[in-house]
């Protein structure tokens, strides 16, 4: 019976509906699912979903700090002895293992240490298939932990593991080649990972995140008050600053609205003063996290989503965000930038607007035009929620990973068998 473990760094987080949708998707094909995760949640609030899912989650031990070399003495003496204990566990389950060991020079002693862990659990559990989400300390995890027990291992690349500026081309160049598969959840980051990683290029294929499209119902937009709601995390590269900027564009033009942020972050208290400093604070209100149906219900009662990324100054952007899929298939018309792969589902005069990033005059326009034109509105909305069902169904989208998993092939063996 296969059973394809999930590496990932912190389970459950708010932000990544996208994990749970995916997980949950293969709970109801028959799929199991074991959890693992690297640290602990940090978020105080949680999507409503996380109870829906029935994997067991494993919390990987704390892990130690400094790096892996000739020997341990860069580790203070009761981490060196955690370390060591930890690697004894491993080699009674994984005969062996001294003789794999030197594939992690180089690497972070936690990572090591978390690998090692990983390596035992998934032999004991008897794991089939390993993958991680994000091409960083979870796919170094799960790559070690491939290395030292022989399960293969894939991971999906998503934005900030790919273009921050941050990312180590060596080491993902190696997690790339490593890797059974890897997945990608845009054409734009195809494109960029084959052109970076010309070695690795037959092993990468784009598969978009996909929805639950039974608890995202379309209705019309036709006759929504002049609602403008923005969903996401408050921080650079969401843009919410610009969206602020173009509502007191908005403002000063004496245009009817009233604009909703939900979310919190980092840039929450600046956020606010810019309000404040703009006297929008009766036009715009940032009301914080909300639940997940909570949120489905306020973006399915706005005539129009802003979605005004940009590439943050240290190079992090967003790939193709979830909640920006939710409002197409909701109905709410979507007015975003071009940013990575977001013109590949938000299709200009088709799908829904795109004006270029850190344009507030231009979002403004953008987002006044669907304000007034309820023909505009539903016509984009019509067509938005036709593109999400061709091409993001939940259910497609993880039978097409299953298959690199290699479980749909086990199953149907296991069948004839039967």
């Amino acid at each position: 019976m296969p059973i394809v473990g999930y590496v990932l760094k912190r389970y459950p987080r708010y932000s990544e509906t996208f994990v749970v949708n995916e997980i949950l998707a293969h709970e109801a094909a028959g799929l199991n699912i074991e959890i693992f995760a690297l640290r602990p949640p940090s978020d105080t609030h949680f999507q409503n979903i996380i109870s829906q899912v029935r994997a067991p989650v494993t919390y990987i031990k704390k892990p130690i700090q400094g790096r892996v070399s000739v020997s341990l003495n860069s580790l203070a003496p009761t981490a060196a002895s955690y370390f060591w204990a930890e690697l004894q566990e491993a080699s009674k389950v994984i005969p062996d293992f001294w003789s794999k060991l030197a594939v992690a020079e180089g690497e972070q002693a936690s990572t090591v240490y978390q690998a090692a862990w990983l390596a035992r659990e998934a032999k004991l559990k008897g794991i089939t298939h390993l993958h991680a989400h994000f091409g960083t300390v979870a796919t170094s995890v799960a790559r070690l932990a491939s290395h030292f027990t022989g399960i293969p291992y894939t991971f999906t690349a998503h934005a900030k593991d790919i273009f921050h500026e941050s990312v180590d081309f060596a080491d993902m160049e190696r997690k790339l080649q490593d890797a059974a598969t890897v997945v990608t959840v845009s054409d734009y980051n195809l494109n960029y990972l084959q052109t970076k990683y010309p070695q690795a290029k037959q092993k990468i294929q784009r598969i978009y995140n996909g929805l639950n499209l039974v608890r995202l119902q379309y209705s019309s937009p036709a006759q929504r008050p002049p609602v403008i709601i923005s969903v996401g995390r408050l921080v650079e590269k969401k843009g919410m600053s610009i969206l602020i900027d173009a509502c007191a564009i908005l403002k000063q033009k004496n245009y009817e609205f009233q604009c909703q942020i939900v979310g919190t972050g980092s840039l929450e208290t600046a956020l606010k003063q810019q309000i404040q400093d703009l006297e929008l604070s009766f036009l715009v209100e940032i009301i914080g996290p909300r639940p997940q149906n909570e949120v489905f219900q306020l973006v399915q009662q706005a005539a129009v989503f802003a979605a005004p990324y940009v590439i943050g100054k240290d190079g992090n952007r967003d790939g193709l965000p979830t909640v920006l899929l939710e409002a197409m298939a909701l109905g709410t018309p979507c007015v975003s930038t071009d940013v990575t792969g977001i013109p590949e589902v938000v299709r200009h005069g088709e799908t829904g607007l795109i004006v270029p990033q850190n344009h507030p005059e231009k979002l403004a326009i953008s987002l006044q035009e669907l304000l007034s034109d309820s023909a505009l509105r539903v016509k984009l909305s019509t067509q938005a929620m036709n593109l999400i069902a061709s091409e993001f169904d939940i259910e497609r989208n993880t039978q097409i990973l299953r298959k690199l998993f290699g479980t749909q092939r086990r199953r149907d063996a296991e069948e004839v068998l039967r």
